[in-house]
Parts: C-alpha cells; structure tokens; sequence
C-alpha cells in the first residue's frame, strides 16, 4: 500500500461501474482512472449538462474509453428508482458501485421525498440505490465491490435512535448544518459496515468498503465555502482549497484503491496516509461506525424511509 497510486489501479477490463457524482472533483477522477484502465464507466449525475459535458471531456483525456452518462438525482427516490431500472434494462450486471456523491454542510432543505438534504442525499438515496442495485453485483463474476465515500468529519455526528426520530420528522429542528454532515458521513460507515455483514452472512463475494479523500480541493468544499455568500469562513476554506488541499487526483486515490486494489478486506475504511492528504492506507474511523446494534438500527431506519428491502 505505500505510495499506491493511479499506476497501480489493475486491469478493470471487462468490468462495468457506476460513479455517482462523477461530472467533476474526485467522482470525475475516479471514473476516469477506472476507464483508463478499461472499465465501461456510467456516469451518474443528477445535472445533464454537467453530466454530458464530463462524458465529452473524458472521451478527449482517455482515447477509446467506454463511458456513459446516466441520469440520477439522489434528492429523489423516484429518479434513484427510475435508474437502477434503466440500468437493469441495459446490463445484467455491475462490477463496482462507487457510492461517491454528496453535498456538504448546506442550510437546512429537504429532498424531494421530505428528508434533511444531506443525510437524504449522502445516504438514503445511496442505500436506495445500492439495494436496487444488488440483483446486478450478485450477478457479476466474483470480485464485485460497492465503495461508499465518507469522511474525516464523521466524528461530528452520531447516529442513533433520537437522531432518527428527528430526521423521521424531517430534521428541522435543531438543525446545525456540520453535525448533519457528520450525522450523514457516519452513515455511510455504519451502511458499509452492517452491508458488509449482511453480505458475509449471505456467503456473498461482494465486497463493501468505504474511503475518504481527506482534504481534497473540489466543488463539494467550494459549495460549503460559498453558499453564505464571501464571509470569513468562505474565504478561509477557499484559501485551504488552493494552498493547504490536495489536487482530486490525489483525494481520488482511496477511493480507487478501495475499489480496485488486491486484498481489500469487508467493513476496510481507507484514507490519505496523514489523515488530509497522502497515499491510501487503512484509516481511523470513530467506534461507534463498527456497532452491530447502531448498523442495524440505521438499516431498519434507511428500509422505512426509503421504501427500498434488501431481503426483496
């Protein structure tokens, strides 16, 4: 694993995955890399211009790719729905599902189905999409993974039944927009771990894992930075996005380690070797991401609210 990098990505050939937000930032970096390695890439988007626009610009940076764009809005179920069925009506299988999308530390907002924006957005609609999902990865040959991308600020927010039951209500009140990302980035961990143990109890080869990029300069910083227009705060974060961040090639580089590299284990969480930025290795991650009694208690949350059973 020291200094693992783009070079080392092996053959994806043969393979199909999908990106979700992968019109720009690390999701753009990782579906090119997995196509310059001669994986078919959809591309999932929820901006069609921005969607195509990446399709075309990854078509001139990797001569013959196999490459795609897809619709996806993971603010509404409807069209998470709308994709995993387009997509089963094309292909028979999925080799990798990077769970990449996300929105960080917005004001208060709803989906389209009445959650808090961003545990709607970076879990639910991921967990929905994942579930639907599922028929096509246990279809694919040996070796298939789901990559769900978290974050260092996991530590921000817990998941846990009080939690839930403000979210059930839709979140409002209370609200702090950090606490929800972290609220949202712990479940990505705690979905990856009871996936991962659902998965091995089923005897699957499916392997889940997650990752994050540390500090990486992309657009998910510069909307957090901007959406309050140029405070202090946002000039702070733009300054560390052009100094102290580390370019989305490198930020990319856990994700694809965690979605390509030998020997990935179940429930890995692999980040930047200095916690913001470096080479991939096996990262930290708080506690409470590895209990079996909050992943199940976040999965029966995510089932109910998104209408999605994995058992179906």
């Amino acid at each position: 694993m020291p200094g693992w990098n783009a070079t080392n990505i092996p053959d994806q050939s043969g393979r199909t995955a999908v990106v979700t937000g992968a019109n720009s930032g690390i999701g753009y970096v990782t579906a090119r890399e997995l196509a310059r390695r001669g994986a078919f890439v959809v591309l999932a988007c929820r901006s069609a211009a921005r969607g195509k626009a990446a399709e075309v610009r990854l078509r001139t940076e990797v001569t013959g790719a196999q490459v795609e764009f897809a619709a996806l809005d993971l603010a509404d179920l409807a069209s998470v729905r709308e994709f995993a069925k387009a997509y089963g009506q094309r292909r028979d299988t999925l080799d990798l599902l990077v769970n990449n999308a996300g929105v960080m530390a917005l004001p208060y907002g709803r989906t389209a189905d009445g959650f808090e924006t961003q545990f709607g957005v970076n879990h639910l609609g991921h967990f929905a999409l994942t579930g639907l999902l599922l028929p096509r990865l246990r279809a694919a040959a040996s070796g298939a993974r789901i990559v769900n991308v978290s974050s260092g600020f996991h530590v921000l927010g817990d998941i846990d039944r009080t939690a839930l039951a403000a979210l059930d209500a839709g979140g409002e009140q209370g609200y702090r927009r950090w606490v929800a990302y972290g609220r949202s980035k712990t479940a990505n961990l705690l979905f990856t771990h009871e996936l991962s143990r659902r998965l091995s109890a089923a005897g699957s080869t499916i392997t889940a894992a997650a990752a994050h990029p540390g500090y990486a300069s992309s657009n998910l910083h510069a909307g957090a930075a901007t959406l309050e227009g140029p405070t202090l705060n946002s000039r702070v974060a733009a300054f560390g996005n052009a100094v102290v961040a580390q370019p989305a090639a490198r930020g990319a580089l856990p994700t694809l380690y965690a979605a390509t590299a030998p020997g990935v284990r179940p429930d890995a969480f692999i980040g930047p070797r200095f916690g913001w930025r470096g080479a991939p290795v096996r990262s930290w991650r708080a506690k409470r991401t590895l209990d079996d009694t909050s992943g199940e208690l976040l999965w029966t949350a995510s089932e109910k609210f998104t209408g999605v059973s994995y058992a179906s």
